[in-house]
């Protein structure tokens, strides 16, 4: 099996940053992508950034592009994101998700980690 541990969140005024990580063990052998999705109270989860291993490919939603930038280090078997200029609305629970080798569903998901920007 595969885990995902997520950690680094917590409350900030809007402007601050955040750096959130991830940390992934067990069978990583065939993961393929990183996600990192978020869910504000009463919404829908929704795609935040993806990361790909083996290649420099990376994707935005478009409400935070610019704002934030996922990284990985592949020693560490973690993924990176990094929040600049927050915004209230980026207030939500956020959720590391790993994907397989030939899926296009993220099959691992994390425990989360709360994110309160405050206005």
């Amino acid at each position: 099996q595969v885990q995902l541990v997520e950690s680094g969140g917590g409350l900030v005024q809007a402007g601050g940053s955040l750096r959130l990580s991830c940390t992934v063990s067990g069978r990583t052998s065939n993961m393929a992508v990183m996600g990192w999705f978020r869910q504000a109270p009463g919404k829908e989860r929704e795609f935040v950034a993806s990361i790909w291993w083996s290649i420099e490919s990376t994707g935005y939603a478009g409400s935070v592009k610019g704002r934030f930038t996922i990284s990985k280090d592949n020693a560490k078997n973690t993924v990176y994101l990094q929040m600049n200029s927050l915004k209230p609305e980026d207030t939500a629970v956020y959720y590391c998700a790993a994907r397989r080798s030939g899926t296009i569903s993220y099959d691992y998901w994390g425990q989360g980690t709360q994110v309160t920007v405050s206005s």
